[in-house]
């Protein structure tokens, strides 16, 4: 869970990147996207936090994948923060002893392979989606 909620703050900075690149009639997108990876860290953050266990503070700054010049680089790195983000909820699916725990990890996987393909299809990317989000396979 730990580094699921450093992942969402990562995304969450990487959004205001987005944001600034992309094309105005993306802003619905950018907006959601960022609201939910808001929502998710607040909510995993409030379960480490009944469960007594330290949670990760957001770093200071944050090295991105790729340079954002244009609209275009801006979907490409939503895209890969979505995929990242997939990779760390699966993990916590995986690892999850708490049936709760790993409940809330299907779900944020689920929404991170969704806002993937939005961003995918945004830039024409086919498929638009994969069989198995967070994975390799």
């Amino acid at each position: 869970m730990f580094d699921a909620i450093a992942t969402a703050q990562a995304a969450i900075y990487g959004y205001g990147i987005v944001s600034a690149h992309a094309s105005p009639d993306m802003n619905y997108l950018v907006s959601s996207s960022m609201a939910q990876h808001r929502k998710r860290r607040e909510e995993a953050l409030a379960m480490l936090e009944a469960r007594s266990v330290e949670a990760p503070l957001p770093a200071a700054g944050y090295q991105l994948p790729m340079e954002v010049d244009n609209p275009t680089d801006a979907a490409e790195l939503a895209v890969r923060m979505e995929k990242d983000s997939a990779v760390a909820w699966r993990a916590v699916i995986e690892q999850a002893t708490d049936e709760q725990e790993r409940a809330f990890g299907v779900s944020a996987l689920t929404e991170c392979a969704v806002t993937a393909a939005e961003w995918s299809r945004v830039l024409g990317t086919k498929p638009i989606t994969v069989a198995f989000p967070g994975g390799s396979e």
